[in-house]
């Protein structure tokens, strides 16, 4: 007589202890909403390939610490760096703009000075902010040297109050600048990095201030220099393919030393961490780094686009994989969404979104195309509708189209046949260059002109403060062949 009673009872208790759960996870996810701001670690490779991680199956390459994350985390199958190349990648990443708006149109360009960042944005809001790494926004071009505190467009102009950074790749035993002032580290360029971010971080913690953190790794890029020991796994490959594969081993280390202390610290489960790689992978080295996609750095193809992402917030993010179509400009809005920014601290036209929805669920499709324009060549992509315009500094445009549902390889080209989506893109890719045009003249600043002060690219052996470090300089592998180089022109 009593068993119906015991029965429903029992089920009773069952979803009471569910319903629990779910409201705990959902006081968890909304803690950033009600005055816990998260901590917020950018993270970001140098010409990582989207086929270089043990998650997406690469063939010889073990990365456990980013297999881990990506087993915890948000994992992008299709994020896009902004630009086949990487100054215009980071320059989206800072503005939540592509390259050409910013001003900076390829490797080695400065960023705008009248453009709005997400650190200038995150400052203003209460965060201490810190750059650690690569930073190739100051117009410099050559391997990474250390940036001067009167450099116009150093990593403090756009909003980082403290920043240990070169101008552009960087390797083993690495001189570095301390806002300004050059020190001289020993070991793996990316562990250096990774050690001097996490006290920054800690320092940050001790005070229970919140903390927005850039680490722009110089690893694969070349000059390729692993440790012996890091390289060792990979004696079956050339040797260029044996040391590329060696820094990404010790820069998957240096993730998982970042992620140790951020539990050490008790600040994981309300930290932000994002990583990704600023463009396509490197040809010549094998295996392929792009995982079978075509193309590789430079190019506007899957290969040169298509990278490795992943977003780790553990209490919010549930573990799953999207094919949700992501760029780097997407970003600045997705952070500022979550903290709470207002809109007038991003410069408008923005070509990212906030990806934050996609952090609970998945969410469709994809609301806004992303625009491509770098190194003369175009590409926009609207899901699963790719065009891509080739050739414009050698005269006419030519363009091919292709759906990457179906062809994710690129390999059958559907410009040739007429059809209402051929007319879409192209309508498509002409509004975006309009308005990019328009960006290039300036008209989105107050001033509606580019206002002078910012440097055309240059290589840092013609800047006449570098020269007086040749001497000091000259035998670092790294810098040696430029220096003699223009040693020999006098």
């Amino acid at each position: 007589m009593h068993l119906p009673v015991l029965k429903f009872t029992f089920v009773t208790s069952i979803l009471i202890c569910l319903l629990a759960m779910e409201t705990s996870y959902a006081d968890q996810a909304g803690a950033s909403q009600q005055g816990v701001e998260p901590n917020i670690i950018l993270v970001m490779a140098d010409d990582q390939g989207w086929g270089q991680t043990g998650y997406n199956n690469n063939p010889i390459l073990k990365t456990p610490n980013l297999d881990r994350m990506a087993s915890s985390g948000l994992r992008f199958d299709r994020f896009y760096a902004a630009a086949p190349v990487c100054s215009p990648t980071r320059a989206s990443v800072l503005t939540g703009r592509t390259n050409r708006r910013t001003g900076v149109e390829s490797h080695g360009y400065a960023l705008r000075l009248q453009e709005k960042t997400i650190a200038m944005a995150l400052k203003d809001a209460g965060y201490a902010t810190g750059h650690f790494g690569k930073w190739h926004l100051n117009g410099m071009r050559g391997p990474g040297v250390p940036i001067f505190a009167a450099d116009t467009h150093n990593p403090g102009t756009f909003g980082f109050q403290t920043w240990l950074s070169v101008t552009n790749f960087f390797d083993r035993n690495p001189i570095m600048s301390r806002v300004g002032k050059f020190e001289s580290f020993i070991g793996d360029s990316s562990e250096v990095i990774v050690e001097e971010a996490i006290k920054f971080i800690q320092q940050q913690a001790g005070i229970q201030k919140p903390s927005f953190t850039v680490i722009w790794f110089g690893t694969p890029h070349n000059p390729f220099m692993a440790s012996e020991e890091d390289a060792k796994p990979f004696s079956q490959l050339d040797r260029n393919s044996q040391d590329q594969h060696g820094e990404l081993v010790a820069m998957d280390r240096s993730i998982g030393t970042l992620r140790n202390s951020l539990r050490e610290l008790g600040i994981a489960d309300n930290t932000i961490l994002w990583f990704t790689s600023d463009n396509g992978g490197l040809p010549k080295i094998k295996p392929s780094t792009v995982g079978g996609l075509r193309g590789f750095k430079g190019s506007v193809y899957e290969g040169g686009l298509r990278v490795p992402a992943i977003v780790e917030w553990p209490s919010v993010i549930r573990p799953r994989i999207t094919k949700y179509p992501a760029v780097s400009m997407d970003i600045f809005p997705t952070l500022a969404e979550i903290v709470g920014l207002s809109e007038s601290t991003r410069l408008l036209p923005q070509d990212g979104l906030s990806l934050r929805r996609l952090f609970d669920q998945e969410i469709g499709k994809r609301e806004k195309p992303i625009p491509f324009d770098c190194l003369g060549n175009k590409a926009l992509i609207d899901n699963d509708w790719k065009l891509i315009g080739l050739g414009r500094p050698k005269g006419k445009q030519t363009y091919e189209l292709y759906n990457l549902a179906d062809d994710p390889q690129e390999a059958n080209d559907l410009f040739a046949t007429p059809g209402p989506e051929r007319d879409r893109m192209l309508h498509l890719m002409e509004l975006s260059d309009s308005s990019i045009q328009r960006s290039m003249e300036g008209l989105d600043y107050p001033e509606k002109k580019v206002t002078p002060g910012n440097p055309e690219p240059r290589f840092w052996t013609d800047v006449e403060a570098y020269k007086p470090y040749f001497e000091q300089w000259i035998d670092r592998p790294e810098y040696s062949s430029r220096i003699k180089a223009k040693l020999q022109e006098k």
